[in-house]
């Protein structure tokens, strides 16, 4: 049975900051109170220009780039995101059309903040069985697109940002080595976006009662969060055949850093040992995980060889971990320039909408 291994991974951060001060002339709040109750500082706001697809393309070509991996090897792409660009299509088939990705079957998960670990999951688990060879999981949110800026409770939280990792198949152990998932249901309106779904289609009711916005019951999501996150983590080493002592890292979902701070408390471990970057980011939601792993990669905290567990939980509610052995490229003489890449997927794209286009015409004349 071959071992998925994580092979590349790669980043897409919007440039322009919006800080605790920028927040606190539209709200009334101040630097002191947000960072006293989540750890943030600031946070990344997407450009107009810049949406969940086009972070999650930027992202999954410097994943590939790192791997030596052609777009076109890959066989699947997995986006988890609670801010996909449209309900449909899915955002993995913009990707797979961006990058190139000329065999790979694509789909959207919706598992909130513990969809990377889910989709990652999904992936390792199709190359375990032997149906896939090389997958692409990504991490991509653009939530300031549905934060109400007048609510100081969600407003100081969200940022945006998106990450990837290339899984691919090996028979050297390593890689993914367990993970677990949990949700419950009954939870479900402590954190919520009811607009423009089928329950609440986009109308001038559902704008004015201000649903097309991120709602939530602070105190319950925190009660929640600090509860499983330790657990989580605790049952994906015992999966694992690992206890913490043989964690070299945990890479937790990127919240409020108090949350992260009684999960240290709860599994007894030095907060030396937490990746922590919440305080430049905010929550980035799917994207928070892959964001911190890669960060913690190039500042040499997280190393070829480290045993790390990743833990989140979300809306759903949902939870889980996932424990891995941090490998990094599959050794391969060839280099892949992903520039090469996306020029031929854009050329790719224009000729099959021309040839549908062609297609078309045809068929009403046989009509």
């Amino acid at each position: 049975m071959p071992y998925a291994h994580i092979t590349g991974w790669g980043t897409s951060v919007p440039e322009p900051v919006l800080t605790n001060d920028d927040i606190a002339k539209m709200v009334d709040t101040n630097d002191e109170w947000i960072r006293g109750r989540t750890g943030i500082r600031e946070r990344h706001i997407a450009r107009e220009d810049q949406s969940t697809a086009t972070l999650a393309v930027e992202a999954s070509l410097k994943a590939l780039e790192l791997a030596n991996l052609a777009p076109t090897e890959l066989d699947l792409i997995i986006v988890s995101s609670s801010s996909p660009e449209y309900i449909f299509p899915a955002t993995a088939c913009l990707v797979q059309d961006q990058i190139g990705a000329t065999k790979a079957g694509a789909f959207d998960l919706l598992a909130a903040c513990s969809g990377f670990i889910y989709a990652t999951n999904m992936a390792a688990q199709s190359i375990r069985s032997g149906s896939i060879k090389n997958a692409l999981v990504i991490g991509s949110e653009t939530l300031s697109r549905f934060v109400d800026w007048k609510d100081r409770g969600t407003c100081i939280l969200f940022g945006d940002g998106a990450g990837a990792f290339v899984l691919q198949a090996s028979d050297k152990p390593g890689g993914v080595l367990s993970a677990v998932m949990h949700s419950d249901g009954s939870g479900a309106d402590t954190l919520t976006l009811l607009g423009g779904g089928a329950r609440h289609p986009a109308t001038e009711t559902t704008v004015l009662e201000g649903k097309h916005f991120i709602q939530m019951d602070g105190k319950a999501v925190f009660r929640f969060a600090t509860r499983v996150m330790g657990s989580a983590t605790r049952e994906a080493l015992e999966l694992a055949g690992m206890t913490t002592d043989d964690v070299d890292l945990i890479i937790p979902h990127q919240a409020n850093y108090r949350i992260i701070e009684t999960a240290a408390k709860y599994l007894k471990m030095p907060m030396e040992k937490f990746v922590v970057n919440v305080d430049r980011y905010g929550n980035t939601s799917t994207a928070s995980i892959p964001i911190a792993a890669v960060e913690a990669f190039e500042k040499g905290t997280l190393k070829s060889g480290n045993k790390v567990v990743f833990v989140g939980f979300g809306a759903g509610l949902t939870w889980g971990a996932l424990v891995a052995e941090w490998t990094g490229p599959i050794p391969t003489k060839k280099h892949v320039y992903t520039i090469q890449y996306r020029l031929f997927a854009r050329l790719r794209s224009f000729f099959r909408r021309a040839l549908r286009f062609i297609e078309g015409i045809f068929s009403r004349r046989e009509l």
